[in-house]
């Protein structure tokens, strides 16, 4: 018998007990659930609305029975409603009329708002230690790079030339935004509902600080409406991962870019890439496309949230069951993703020469050649006119900026000296630019320091 079937004189159907179950998804949130009916069961007792060997069993019931789940002896019953439903039955089960009283001043409501913001807080904690390992490769491969020199482009056209580690911690600075965004739900998200009831409190006396202090909340929601029927948390928490796999498809495609036979600036492990089962000389980059094309999946759990609840009114709507399934998608999704991308770019083979080779190709030295003789006295617009013809000449001529001739320069303009060489040499043109938060060595390794140091802090 289902514990709300008092106020019917009839089974439900089989149809409708299918579709309104939630417990196929909602069971993973079984440690909370208990964890929650602990802290529940004990500030009843303290404030006398139980009795104290009441609370005592309940507790020592609900521990037997998060033991027997972990290791397997109880399987969750698929006819259940949902898991408060099932470790409810299964408590009194065990324990007899002691476990009809946990359920005292509370109401699913409450109970199913506390299961998710305690579980959404833990896989927060999770994914944050997810991200701080991906920023660590990141940093390292960096620190590897301080030197190779990498066409940076525009329009997917070669502009300008940096370093890979100065493009690496480009990605690096994305996913510390992330990491704030992160904890910046989890902070918003830490405060308890339990003790709203269904939507209007109740009238036991009960100390709803206590409760929020023993599940580590830092307080209570403070109107009892909007603590069952918020899930604000849920889509800000949705909205994140959305950017952290915006960022990581971003990764990805250039990924994909940089391992073609057209750019060959990386080269995936072995362990981290496919084949082809009819074309033998194949290494697919599976993984980075998996990645980029699972970000439209999670656009579509942030799109469910926010469709569910647009059109609900306050309180409960059985809508928010929706909720669930989204969000841990979600979930899932990003982490599955940080699982398989962190390795693949910690494993994966930098070719320096190529990515040399490429920058050596694309005029990229263009605009330090015009602002060599913007130093020399040249207004910029001047400057770059005249940096632009050259340019179309060695295209004509099938030369670069590097194998012109300074008699060659000269006849374009007097202003070039033999120091035009040293400006459009691409280490030069790389280092030259100190300017804070450019790809000079110096100033990359300072943005390195500065990561480390913003990881450390967020310890804190």
């Amino acid at each position: 018998m289902k514990l709300w079937a008092g106020r019917f004189s009839e089974q439900s159907d089989k149809r409708l007990d299918d579709f309104n179950s939630s417990i196929s998804f909602d069971c993973r949130m079984y440690r909370q659930d208990i964890g929650g009916s602990i802290a529940h069961a004990t500030m009843l007792a303290e404030c006398g609305v139980i009795a104290k060997e009441d609370s005592e069993a309940i507790i020592e019931g609900l521990e037997g029975i998060l033991h027997d789940i972990e290791s397997g002896k109880l399987p969750f019953d698929p006819e259940a409603e949902d898991i408060h439903m099932f470790i409810e039955a299964e408590l009194t089960a065990r324990i007899g009329d002691a476990g009809k009283r946990l359920h005292t001043a509370r109401s699913r409501n409450d109970q199913v708002a506390v299961d998710l913001r305690l579980y959404l807080r833990d896989e927060i904690t999770a994914l944050e230690g997810q991200l701080r390992e991906l920023i660590g490769v990141l940093c390292k491969k960096a620190g590897e790079n301080l030197d190779t020199i990498l066409p940076g482009y525009t329009h997917l056209q070669r502009a300008q030339p940096v370093t890979f580690a100065h493009h690496l911690l480009a990605w690096a600075q994305m996913l510390l935004r992330d990491l704030g965004r992160l904890r910046d739900a989890g902070e918003r998200m830490n405060v308890c509902p339990l003790g709203c009831g269904a939507l209007a409190g109740t009238t036991y006396p009960i100390d709803r600080e206590r409760t929020a202090e023993l599940l580590g909340f830092r307080g209570p929601m403070m109107n009892s409406l909007d603590g069952v029927s918020d899930r604000d948390y849920c889509v800000e928490l949705c909205c994140a991962i959305s950017l952290i796999m915006t960022h990581l498809s971003r990764c990805c495609e250039e990924i994909i870019l940089w391992c073609s036979w057209e750019f060959k600036f990386v080269e995936l492990s072995d362990r981290f890439a496919t084949g082809s089962s009819i074309m033998p000389q194949k290494k697919n980059p599976d993984i980075a496309e998996l990645v980029r094309g699972k970000t439209g999946r999670v656009f579509g759990d942030l799109i469910t949230l926010l469709t569910m609840l647009k059109g609900t009114a306050l309180a409960y709507n059985k809508d928010m069951q929706e909720d669930k399934e989204a969000v841990f998608d979600a979930l899932d999704t990003v982490k599955m993703a940080l699982a398989a991308f962190t390795p693949m770019v910690e494993t994966m083979t930098v070719l320096g020469d190529n990515m040399r080779a490429a920058a050596a190709k694309g005029f990229i030295n263009a605009t330090d050649c015009a602002d060599y003789l913007v130093k020399r006295g040249l207004p910029f617009r001047d400057a770059y006119k005249v940096t632009g013809q050259l340019v179309a000449s060695c295209i004509e001529q099938g030369k670069t900026l590097e194998t012109l001739s300074l008699e060659e320069y000269q006849a374009m303009h007097p202003l070039f000296e033999e120091g035009v060489y040293e400006a459009i040499d691409l280490m030069n043109c790389v280092n030259g630019r100190r300017v804070l938060g450019g790809p000079a060595r110096e100033q990359v390794e300072h943005q390195l320091d500065w990561i480390k140091a913003q990881l450390e802090e967020e310890r804190c």
